[in-house]
């Protein structure tokens, strides 16, 4: 048996398409996306689109929840702010009908053939957990409470990480779409098994970065989806943090005095 799993294309289409090329090459059983088709780059849609035609097993991450949940009484009063401007623009690239087909995906993934092993987005708990190298096994086990397959296969966190958990692994994917760990390729992971058990291969895929990056200016995506969404091209630029990095400077320089966010990501972006 072998697998692939991609996660965390974020619109990024060219990477997309790189990394599905790729995994055809591999001869695999089975492809399993494990959420956040959407949202950062320009291509949502069509990103949607073409995953629907790769496999059944597609898992909703937290970026679709955005997207289904904007404008319902489930949306934060945060997602009506510039902030969210790219949100706002996708969520335009969205009938309400496709909306609802991403509602409807599963938040995990257990295949039977396949009893040892769990696909989720961040958790089993919720489609927003953190796990890095250091995290607390305390704090795991709640993340993990309702899962005993020895393979707890995940994405979110946008780099590549083996974790042992005493008996369990916990392993993240790297991001198809919008890596943050340097390098600028279309990553995901390949699992084998054979009589010995699973065999894990974390994939680089280099893909045309120059492209993506001119899907910003082609769609009107940078213009009309405000400051944040040069932080995302910036971010399939270097492959490293600038969204979550820029967040927290906002936040510290606002409690100085107003500031206005194009101005904050132009001093972000310069200094």
């Amino acid at each position: 048996m072998k697998i692939a799993i991609l996660s965390d294309i974020h619109g990024n289409l060219p990477a997309f398409q790189a990394a599905i090329d790729h995994v055809q090459q591999q001869q695999v059983d089975l492809t399993v996306i494990a959420g956040d088709i959407v949202i950062g780059a320009p291509d949502s849609l069509a990103c949607w689109r073409l995953a629907r035609t790769l496999t059944p097993f597609v898992l909703r991450g937290n970026h679709e929840r955005y997207l289904f949940d904007y404008g319902t009484p489930n949306a934060l009063p945060l997602w009506d702010t510039a902030q969210f401007s790219p949100l706002h623009w996708t969520v335009k690239q969205f009938s309400d009908e496709t909306r609802e087909m991403l509602r409807a995906l599963p938040p995990v993934i257990r295949i039977p053939e396949l009893p040892d092993v769990v696909f989720c987005h961040a958790s089993t708990r919720k489609d927003n957990d953190s796990v890095f190298v250091h995290t607390p096994d305390s704090q795991i086990q709640n993340m993990f409470a309702n899962a005993s397959e020895r393979w707890i296969i995940r994405a979110h966190n946008h780099i590549g990480q083996d974790r042992v958990w005493g008996n369990r692994f916990i392993i993240t994917c790297g991001s198809a779409g919008l890596p943050l760990d340097g390098h600028p390729t279309a990553q995901y992971l390949l699992m084998e098994q054979n009589r010995k058990g699973w065999h894990l291969r974390h994939q680089s895929v280099p893909y045309d970065v120059a492209a993506a990056l001119r899907r910003f200016s082609e769609t009107g995506y940078l213009e009309e989806a405000g400051p944040m969404a040069r932080l995302f091209q910036r971010e399939i630029a270097t492959a490293s943090f600038h969204v979550i990095s820029f967040l927290r400077a906002y936040q510290h320089w606002s409690a100085s005095g107003p500031v206005s966010l194009a101005d904050a990501v132009d001093r972000f972006l310069t200094e």
